[in-house]
């Protein structure tokens, strides 16, 4: 390991990321916050909504928000530099080893994710407006939920960003990323499903459901979520699951 190096690509990154912040903040943040001022606002205003729904549904817009910036900082930069700049062979010949570059790119990806669930929480508090109510009773578990989403997104970032050809950018958003906001659990509570008892159990392979039920659980423990423990438990086989794959992608793609 050169941390030298790590700490100059990181950088790098980071400069890339600063002066493409206005784009990469309407990129990751103008979905969910669309989302946000419809369900939290215009339908609790009408009242077609209960007054309480926004504290359950900002939990999930922030989880929404830190697993959409964490995948696009990672996937959309790896497809371009494996397959139209190749700026990757530059990277490659930088003094580290090749599965360290992966996990910096896995790091420069977690920084843009917290980043991201930062600035979605106060923009989205102003959207929805007063009657909003979460509250940080739980600061170790939500610190342990919250570092677990930006491993899973930026992990899983590498692995799709190491898997998905240049022609394929537009299904991996309707195949993977749609169905997985949609039955993700941020707009509503895991046991809402509890009709569908087949769905309920079938949208389990989902990460992002543990991603909002965590924080729901821990900004919002008065709603009903699954149990933080097994949250916790459920991200950390995943997040190993696809560490080990996306780096095993990567330095597949990188040797050949």
């Amino acid at each position: 390991m050169n941390w030298r190096t790590f700490l100059a690509l990181l950088s790098r990154d980071g400069h890339v990321a600063r002066r493409n912040l206005v784009p990469m903040l309407m990129q990751n943040l103008l979905q969910p916050l669309l989302f946000t001022f419809i369900f939290g606002r215009v339908m609790t205003t009408s009242g077609m909504m209960p007054a309480s729904y926004k504290s359950m549904l900002l939990p999930g817009i922030m989880a929404i928000s830190m697993v959409l910036a964490g995948v696009q900082a990672v996937a959309m930069p790896l497809i371009t530099e494996f397959q139209f700049t190749r700026e990757i062979e530059d990277r490659l010949l930088a003094p580290i080893e090749t599965r360290w570059l992966a996990v910096q790119k896995i790091a420069a990806g977690m920084i843009q994710c917290f980043f991201a669930g930062l600035v979605v929480v106060p923009i989205a508090w102003l959207l929805m407006g007063s009657g909003t109510n979460i509250h940080l009773g739980r600061p170790l578990e939500f610190a342990a939920v919250a570092f677990l989403v930006m491993l899973f997104s930026a992990a899983g970032g590498l692995t799709l960003g190491c898997s998905i050809g240049q022609t394929q950018i537009g299904l991996m958003f309707s195949m993977v990323i749609a169905p997985m906001m949609m039955f993700g659990c941020a707009y509503y509570p895991w046991s809402a499903l509890s009709s569908f008892p087949i769905l309920q159990y079938a949208v389990l392979i989902n990460p992002l459901v543990y991603a909002s039920e965590g924080l729901r659980g821990s900004l919002a423990p008065q709603f009903p979520h699954i149990d933080t423990l097994v949250v916790i438990g459920a991200l950390v086989v995943i997040d190993a699951g696809l560490l080990y794959l996306g780096l095993k992608k990567f330095h597949q793609k990188a040797v050949s």
